[in-house]
């Protein structure tokens, strides 16, 4: 355990990359055991990303990809701006609005907030909000996709755990929300105290923003409705995704669309190989981990020091905030999960509730440096520093910080939905 252990860390700190760095780490340990074949590296790899759950990752990063494309993301967002446009900070809201109803079709954080960046940045300047302000809001909304269903992170956490990934889903429901909320209230008070122009309240835009946002609020229903009416896995619900966006390309778009394809094809295949190297790598880790007794070992020592739930679950959290600093969420969640999650179950710690709250860190994680990835997707879509963008975002991320705490206080707000919802059958 030491071994691997060391050179794990060694790699790491020599900024290699996270999925060889665990590869690397258990292949030397594999190759020195004389009870170990090289064969079960990639055995272990390839039967763990061989997963049917799995599939949803690259369904919905796909999906989410092609919304951008079509310009149902535009539509989303004038929706929302037609109902909260008129409030003080309407339009930062608008924008918050448009992140919960996009995380309802993409779980990808990075892709919303580069989509946002693109959209709702540039009108934010014209309406008078200071670059700080419109770049903080995007990078810190953005993270709202990892907890509003389907969320990638809750997908894997409940391939990883082998808990019921819908009831995951609907569990991100109230927090994403509380999100959503949090981040309103604060752009209503900044815009209060900065004096930012308002608009006027006009009626008469929001039949035809509704009618022409129907086909991007098709989306959410098809997929949330056919999972809670048991009509589809969460992967099915992904295809079906894929399948209403490509469809609404081709009426609308027809032949320039079709020339967009082969593009988004290749940003979702670029992001769905990281993703699935990290988890054919955690794999690995995870076969050498159970053959060596890890997880019952770190269980019983934890344990031992006579932790209660309460304690071990901040414990963590202040592990998960600094890793936040130093990796992405995706490797957050597959490094810490199969180590910690059986100490939780030992301690008699809800698996949904557990999950929320990890999801919570790492949607923290967006927006710290150095590895925050939205504050990185923002600047770089609408140009502004990377200090501008990280000074908007703490305001936002004091907010955030509240939900987390709140949701490790009252275990319901993660656990109510799901069990109103979903029945235990349903996995």
């Amino acid at each position: 355990m030491s071994i691997t252990g060391i050179v794990a860390l060694v790699l790491l700190v020599l900024s290699v990359p996270i999925g060889i760095a665990l590869s690397a780490a258990s292949a030397i340990y594999i190759f020195t055991d004389p009870l170990l074949t090289p064969e079960v590296i990639f055995r272990a790899f390839f039967n763990f990303v061989s997963r049917y759950s799995l599939m949803a990752i690259p369904l919905f990063i796909f999906a989410g990809f092609l919304m951008e494309k079509t310009g149902l993301v535009g539509q989303l967002f004038r929706f929302a701006d037609s109902l909260v446009g008129w409030m003080p900070g309407g339009f930062g809201v608008a924008t918050v609005v448009a992140c919960v109803l996009f995380g309802a079709i993409s779980g990808s954080s990075v892709a919303m907030a580069a989509a946002m960046a693109v959209i709702a940045i540039p009108e934010m300047r014209k309406r008078g909000y200071p670059d700080w302000l419109s770049a903080g809001l995007v990078a810190t909304a953005g993270g709202i996709a990892m907890l509003i269903p389907p969320s990638i992170i809750l997908l894997l956490y409940g391939i990883v755990t082998e808990t019921s990934v819908a009831r995951l889903f609907f569990a991100g429901v109230i927090p994403g929300l509380m999100l959503a909320f949090g981040n309103a209230i604060t752009v209503v008070v900044i815009a209060l105290y900065l004096k930012l122009p308002r608009t006027r309240f006009e009626a008469h835009r929001i039949l035809p923003a509704t009618l022409g946002a129907l086909p991007a609020l098709g989306m959410p229903v098809v997929i949330l409705g056919g999972l809670y009416g048991g009509l589809f896995t969460p992967t099915e619900a992904a295809a079906a995704a894929c399948g209403y966006a490509l469809l609404y390309g081709l009426i609308v778009g027809r032949g320039e669309f079709i020339k967009q394809l082969l593009p988004v094809a290749a940003r979702s295949l670029n992001l769905t190989a990281v993703i699935l190297f990290l988890v054919g790598s955690v794999g690995v880790f995870q076969f050498l981990a159970a053959n060596l007794y890890w997880p019952q070992k770190i269980t019983q020592a934890i344990v031992e020091w006579g932790l209660t739930p309460l304690g071990f679950i901040f414990a963590f959290m202040g592990v998960l905030l600094i890793l936040g600093c130093l990796v992405d969420g995706v490797a957050m969640v597959l490094l810490t999960v199969p180590v910690v999650f059986p100490v939780a179950m030992a301690l008699k710690i809800d698996p949904i509730q557990l999950g929320i709250i990890i999801t919570l860190n790492v949607e923290t994680g967006v927006v710290t440096p150095p590895v925050g990835l939205n504050l990185f997707a923002v600047s770089g879509t609408s140009k502004i520093p990377l200090t501008q963008v990280l000074k908007g975002t703490i305001p936002f991320f004091i907010g955030d910080l509240t939900v987390l705490v709140l949701c490790i206080f009252f275990p319901g707000l993660s656990t109510w939905l799901p069990d109103l919802l979903i029945k235990d059958v349903f996995k």
